[in-house]
Protein backbone atom coordinates (compact mmCIF):
# COMPACT_ATOMS: atom_id res chain seq x y z
CA UNK A 1 0.00 0.00 0.00
CA UNK A 2 1.39 3.30 -1.02
CA UNK A 3 0.72 6.57 1.20
CA UNK A 4 2.86 9.23 3.50
CA UNK A 5 3.23 7.73 7.38
CA UNK A 6 0.17 8.62 9.11
CA UNK A 7 0.31 11.18 12.07
CA UNK A 8 -0.91 9.34 14.44
CA UNK A 9 -1.92 11.35 18.14
CA UNK A 10 -3.67 9.90 21.39
CA UNK A 11 -6.33 11.60 23.58
CA UNK A 12 -6.93 10.25 27.07
CA UNK A 13 -10.16 10.36 28.71
CA UNK A 14 -12.11 8.89 31.85
CA UNK A 15 -15.10 7.80 32.96
CA UNK A 16 -17.28 4.38 33.83
CA UNK A 17 -18.12 1.60 31.53
CA UNK A 18 -21.37 -0.16 33.25
CA UNK A 19 -22.95 -3.62 31.50
CA UNK A 20 -25.11 -6.23 33.46
CA UNK A 21 -25.61 -4.08 36.36
CA UNK A 22 -22.26 -3.24 37.25
CA UNK A 23 -20.10 -0.02 36.93
CA UNK A 24 -16.04 0.03 36.87
CA UNK A 25 -14.27 3.14 36.36
CA UNK A 26 -11.86 3.14 33.34
CA UNK A 27 -9.49 5.30 31.49
CA UNK A 28 -9.52 4.99 27.49
CA UNK A 29 -7.60 5.26 24.66
CA UNK A 30 -8.81 7.64 21.71
CA UNK A 31 -6.40 7.26 18.79
CA UNK A 32 -6.55 9.95 15.82
CA UNK A 33 -5.41 9.36 12.80
CA UNK A 34 -4.18 10.81 9.44
CA UNK A 35 -2.18 14.73 9.12
CA UNK A 36 -2.21 17.82 9.65
CA UNK A 37 -5.36 18.62 7.58
CA UNK A 38 -7.56 15.76 8.35
CA UNK A 39 -8.26 12.79 10.56
CA UNK A 40 -10.53 9.61 11.66
CA UNK A 41 -11.55 9.44 15.22
CA UNK A 42 -11.10 5.89 16.48
CA UNK A 43 -13.55 5.66 19.55
CA UNK A 44 -15.40 7.90 21.12
CA UNK A 45 -15.38 7.92 24.90
CA UNK A 46 -16.32 9.82 28.34
CA UNK A 47 -15.34 13.43 26.84
CA UNK A 48 -16.03 14.69 23.73
CA UNK A 49 -14.32 18.45 23.98
CA UNK A 50 -10.99 17.06 25.45
CA UNK A 51 -11.69 14.50 21.84
CA UNK A 52 -12.31 17.70 19.37
CA UNK A 53 -9.11 19.75 21.42
CA UNK A 54 -7.33 16.79 20.09
CA UNK A 55 -8.38 16.93 16.65
CA UNK A 56 -8.03 20.82 16.35
CA UNK A 57 -8.80 22.60 12.88
CA UNK A 58 -8.79 19.46 11.23
CA UNK A 59 -11.05 18.12 8.83
CA UNK A 60 -12.81 14.51 10.61
CA UNK A 61 -13.55 12.02 7.86
CA UNK A 62 -15.25 9.64 10.34
CA UNK A 63 -15.62 7.98 14.31
CA UNK A 64 -14.57 4.77 13.97
CA UNK A 65 -15.98 2.79 16.92
CA UNK A 66 -14.12 -0.73 17.40
CA UNK A 67 -17.26 -2.01 19.51
CA UNK A 68 -20.29 -0.94 20.89
CA UNK A 69 -19.92 -0.80 24.88
CA UNK A 70 -20.66 2.54 26.38
CA UNK A 71 -17.22 3.64 27.54
CA UNK A 72 -16.26 3.27 23.63
CA UNK A 73 -19.49 5.00 22.79
CA UNK A 74 -20.57 7.35 24.96
CA UNK A 75 -20.02 10.66 22.90
CA UNK A 76 -20.64 9.02 19.62
CA UNK A 77 -23.45 11.39 19.27
CA UNK A 78 -21.85 14.62 20.38
CA UNK A 79 -18.69 14.16 18.31
CA UNK A 80 -21.11 13.52 14.86
CA UNK A 81 -23.07 16.78 15.57
CA UNK A 82 -19.99 19.07 16.44
CA UNK A 83 -17.29 17.54 14.03
CA UNK A 84 -20.01 16.98 11.04
CA UNK A 85 -18.42 13.26 10.99
CA UNK A 86 -20.10 10.27 10.24
CA UNK A 87 -19.94 7.69 12.67
CA UNK A 88 -18.65 4.22 11.74
CA UNK A 89 -19.63 0.87 13.57
CA UNK A 90 -20.34 -3.08 12.98
CA UNK A 91 -23.83 -3.81 12.59
CA UNK A 92 -23.21 -6.73 15.02
CA UNK A 93 -22.80 -4.53 17.97
CA UNK A 94 -26.05 -2.65 17.67
CA UNK A 95 -27.45 -4.48 20.85
CA UNK A 96 -25.05 -2.70 22.81
CA UNK A 97 -25.43 0.56 20.67
CA UNK A 98 -29.65 0.72 21.88
CA UNK A 99 -28.53 0.61 25.16
CA UNK A 100 -26.65 4.33 24.82
CA UNK A 101 -29.00 5.39 22.03
CA UNK A 102 -32.27 4.01 21.60
CA UNK A 103 -33.82 5.88 19.17
CA UNK A 104 -30.46 6.45 17.17
CA UNK A 105 -28.40 4.70 14.64
CA UNK A 106 -24.85 4.84 13.39
CA UNK A 107 -24.43 6.60 9.97
CA UNK A 108 -22.69 3.13 8.21
CA UNK A 109 -21.56 -0.06 9.13
CA UNK A 110 -17.51 -1.33 9.28
CA UNK A 111 -17.55 -4.35 7.48
CA UNK A 112 -14.29 -7.07 7.47
CA UNK A 113 -11.85 -5.73 4.39
CA UNK A 114 -13.50 -2.65 4.05
CA UNK A 115 -10.71 0.11 3.93
CA UNK A 116 -11.21 3.67 5.35
CA UNK A 117 -9.24 6.50 3.56
CA UNK A 118 -7.63 9.26 5.07
CA UNK A 119 -4.76 11.64 4.44
CA UNK A 120 -3.46 9.54 1.63
CA UNK A 121 -3.08 6.38 3.58
CA UNK A 122 -5.85 3.67 4.64
CA UNK A 123 -7.42 1.72 7.31
CA UNK A 124 -7.98 -1.84 7.21
CA UNK A 125 -11.09 -2.63 8.90
CA UNK A 126 -11.05 -7.12 10.49
CA UNK A 127 -13.47 -7.63 12.15
CA UNK A 128 -12.52 -9.91 15.75
CA UNK A 129 -15.50 -10.88 17.49
CA UNK A 130 -14.98 -12.22 21.05
CA UNK A 131 -14.81 -9.07 23.41
CA UNK A 132 -18.55 -8.52 21.25
CA UNK A 133 -19.83 -9.43 18.63
CA UNK A 134 -18.79 -6.63 16.61
CA UNK A 135 -15.62 -5.57 17.90
CA UNK A 136 -13.16 -4.72 15.18
CA UNK A 137 -9.07 -4.09 15.01
CA UNK A 138 -8.26 -1.15 12.38
CA UNK A 139 -5.01 -1.87 10.06
CA UNK A 140 -2.70 0.65 8.68
CA UNK A 141 0.09 -0.14 6.74
CA UNK A 142 2.06 2.27 5.54
CA UNK A 143 4.73 2.09 2.86
CA UNK A 144 6.97 4.28 4.65
CA UNK A 145 6.81 3.23 8.71
CA UNK A 146 6.23 -0.05 10.90
CA UNK A 147 2.06 -1.37 11.09
CA UNK A 148 0.16 -0.17 12.77
CA UNK A 149 -2.77 -1.87 14.74
CA UNK A 150 -5.41 -0.23 16.69
CA UNK A 151 -6.96 -3.20 18.68
CA UNK A 152 -9.59 -1.60 20.49
CA UNK A 153 -10.62 -4.43 23.34
CA UNK A 154 -9.74 -7.30 21.41
CA UNK A 155 -6.10 -7.52 22.42
CA UNK A 156 -3.80 -5.59 25.03
CA UNK A 157 -0.08 -5.75 26.15
CA UNK A 158 -0.50 -9.36 28.44
CA UNK A 159 -3.58 -10.63 26.81
CA UNK A 160 -6.79 -10.74 25.09
CA UNK A 161 -9.60 -8.54 26.04
CA UNK A 162 -11.94 -9.66 28.64
CA UNK A 163 -14.61 -11.98 28.58
CA UNK A 164 -17.55 -13.45 30.62
CA UNK A 165 -19.75 -10.57 29.97
CA UNK A 166 -22.96 -10.22 28.04
CA UNK A 167 -22.18 -11.11 24.31
CA UNK A 168 -18.40 -11.77 24.96
CA UNK A 169 -16.97 -15.41 24.23
CA UNK A 170 -13.67 -16.38 25.20
CA UNK A 171 -12.94 -18.99 22.56
CA UNK A 172 -14.10 -16.26 20.19
CA UNK A 173 -11.56 -13.73 21.14
CA UNK A 174 -8.71 -16.35 21.48
CA UNK A 175 -9.67 -17.36 17.89
CA UNK A 176 -10.14 -14.17 16.38
CA UNK A 177 -6.26 -13.07 17.41
CA UNK A 178 -4.67 -16.02 16.56
CA UNK A 179 -6.00 -16.20 13.11
CA UNK A 180 -6.08 -12.41 12.27
CA UNK A 181 -3.99 -10.31 14.37
CA UNK A 182 -0.70 -13.04 15.74
CA UNK A 183 -0.37 -13.61 11.81
CA UNK A 184 0.69 -10.04 10.81
CA UNK A 185 4.16 -8.82 11.37
CA UNK A 186 5.77 -9.07 14.53
CA UNK A 187 6.61 -5.32 14.60
CA UNK A 188 3.52 -4.38 14.02
CA UNK A 189 2.70 -1.67 16.64
CA UNK A 190 -0.42 -2.15 19.07
CA UNK A 191 -2.45 0.72 20.21
CA UNK A 192 -5.08 -0.33 22.28
CA UNK A 193 -8.31 1.04 23.77
CA UNK A 194 -6.82 1.23 27.39
CA UNK A 195 -3.21 1.13 28.79
CA UNK A 196 0.05 1.09 27.23
CA UNK A 197 0.69 -0.12 23.48
CA UNK A 198 2.74 -3.41 22.61
CA UNK A 199 3.51 -5.04 19.36
CA UNK A 200 2.47 -8.27 17.77
CA UNK A 201 5.95 -10.23 19.01
CA UNK A 202 5.37 -9.34 22.27
CA UNK A 203 2.20 -10.81 22.54
CA UNK A 204 2.75 -13.64 20.15
CA UNK A 205 3.92 -16.69 22.59
CA UNK A 206 1.19 -16.96 24.47
CA UNK A 207 -1.03 -17.55 21.54
CA UNK A 208 0.80 -20.02 20.48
Amino acid sequence: MTGPAARIDLVTTSGTFELDGGTWDVTNNIWLVGDDNEVVVIDAAHDAVAIREGVGGRTVRAVLLTHGHNDHINVAGELRARLVAPVLMHPADMPLWERVYPHDEPDGRLAHGMEVEVAGTRLRVLHTPGHSPGSCCLLLEDAEATPVLFSGDTLFQGGPGATGRSYSDHPTIMASIREQLITLPPSTVVHTGHGPSTTIGAEAAQFA
